[in-house]
């Protein structure tokens, strides 16, 4: 069994003594890190566990019916992440994206969700909620869900054919529960609805076509993610990795493509749009997004941070420790030191792996310890 990559105690408790011995900082809702990126999003693992084994994410020989997941006790609780997501909108996140493994395991999480919708910015705004999901639960979940607040959703789904996706997902799940679970957040008023679509060129390549046929006029935003190097335990080859240039091209050929802006600064996917028959883009029949950590890094305007689901923040997707803040939640921290030691953690975060991945020796990318995608959402 690999371990996940959680620093120990002492280490942890060593991380934190610099932000906690530190100068207050006065949120502002400006904060930013060394490099000038402001801090804008934080994703909130819910969970460790899925209900599938995507071979890219948790492979079932690793996460086998043995795997020590972690105790309920050791996960936050609504409480502690409403809380903590109240400090960081302080510091200027306004979108909380609630991920896994699988969110929609996590009992009651539509609480949570009402919990997170109450919560306000400091100009009285409301934050932007989502959840990314496989849609494995979504039929009979997404309308509680929309009652609960929340507003977006965005689905993983790596096929439209039955074979290949079963595949794929390692459990025999069917394909048509999880386009039944796209109607539903439709059906109950869920907006922007987006597919995400891990292209790995061994595996999926020829469903690329048929999903862009699939989804083009629909409303729903198909995103194309190239394969990427998440973890130590998903067999990452830089041969299985489709650039997302090849992606756009294909599509193109087929469905003429024109390229749209970003529709807010460190978006992580470059947008197309389908053109009409005056080549310009036509709204009614949407747009497609790609995005492309190998190929071409966007780390130079990244704002997420990650919160996984036992309290660790961390500062990239490819980072290999995380800073406990669970540990100042149960000792009795007062709400200031908790906001300081967020404030100086961002501060000092340089994280760039993308960038630096193509300068990397041949091996370093294969066998770098990271923590696991399905720990801290992707």
């Amino acid at each position: 069994m690999v371990d996940r990559v959680i620093p120990l105690v002492e280490q942890r408790y060593g991380l934190l003594q610099a932000p906690l011995n530190a100068a207050p900082i006065v949120p502002t809702g400006q904060l930013q890190d060394s490099r000038a990126r402001p801090l804008r999003d934080l994703r909130i693992s819910v969970t460790d566990r899925c209900n599938f084994r995507c071979a890219y994410c948790m492979p079932k020989e690793v996460f086998g019916k043995d795997y020590a997941y972690l105790p309920h006790k050791a996960l936050l609780s609504f409480e502690e992440i409403t809380r903590l997501a109240r400090l960081f909108t302080q510091h200027g996140v306004r979108k909380l994206r609630l991920t896994g493994g699988e969110p929609l395991l996590r009992k009651d999480l539509e609480r949570l969700i009402t919990q997170l919708s109450a919560l306000r910015t400091p100009e009285d705004q409301a934050l932007d909620i989502t959840l990314t999901t496989n849609g494995s639960l979504l039929r009979r979940k997404a309308q509680s869900l929309k009652n609960a607040g929340l507003q977006r959703v965005t689905v993983s789904l790596d096929g439209l054919d039955d074979a290949v996706f079963r595949r794929m997902n390692d459990v025999d799940f069917p394909v048509s529960d999880v386009l039944d679970g796209i109607e539903a957040a439709r059906t109950a008023g869920l907006s922007h609805i987006k597919v995400n679509m891990v292209v790995k060129r061994s595996t999926n390549v020829d469903q690329i076509l048929p999903m862009a046929r699939h989804f083009r006029g629909t409303g729903v935003t198909l995103r194309f993610i190239e394969y990427m190097d998440v973890g130590a335990t998903n067999g990452w080859c830089m041969d299985d990795v489709l650039p997302s240039a090849d992606v756009v091209r294909l599509i193109d050929a087929d469905m003429p493509l024109v390229p749209l802006e970003p529709t807010a600064v460190g978006e992580t996917a470059q947008r197309w749009g389908y053109a009409g028959a005056d080549g310009r883009h036509d709204p009614s029949l949407g747009e497609i997004g790609v995005i492309s950590s190998v190929t071409q890094a966007f780390c130079g305007d990244c704002n997420r941070a990650r919160l996984s689901t036992e309290g660790r923040l961390y500062l990239c997707l490819f980072a290999n420790q995380g800073w406990d803040l669970r540990e100042l939640l149960r000792n009795a921290s007062d709400d200031a030191t908790i906001s300081n030691a967020i404030a100086h953690i961002w501060g000092q975060r340089d994280d760039r792996y993308s960038e630096l991945r193509a300068n990397l020796p041949p091996d370093t990318a294969a066998g770098r310890k990271r923590v696991e995608m399905s720990y801290i959402g992707g």
